[in-house]
């Protein structure tokens, strides 16, 4: 039996991609989903969601400050930032949610 972690908040990444280049930003996600949840202090899952207008990554964490130290860490900042980084039609929306209850 295994025991899921239940995220305690959430990092929400908005992103402007053209249609034609979701499949080159959906392998940037792929790519990096699972370094995430194995090497990110906190994290407890990670999904793709898409969008006619956007696409979001929705992250969760254990707590608020974890997700606020994934966007200040190498993985983010220095892989995955730069890899979708050509993909970006506008600057990224990016939202923590605290987990109330």
């Amino acid at each position: 039996m295994t025991t899921e972690k239940k995220a305690g908040a959430y990092l929400e990444i908005t992103l402007k991609v053209n249609e034609s280049d979701r499949g080159a930003a959906a392998a940037v996600y792929t790519k990096y989903r699972q370094p995430f949840l194995d090497t990110i202090s906190g994290a407890v899952s990670k999904q793709l969601l898409v969008r006619k207008e956007d696409v979001q990554v929705l992250h969760g964490f254990s707590s608020v400050a974890e997700a606020e130290g994934y966007l200040h860490s190498d993985l983010f900042n220095q892989d995955v930032v730069v890899e979708l980084k050509p993909f970006f039609q506008a600057a990224p929306e990016v939202c923590i949610y605290s987990v109330v209850g």
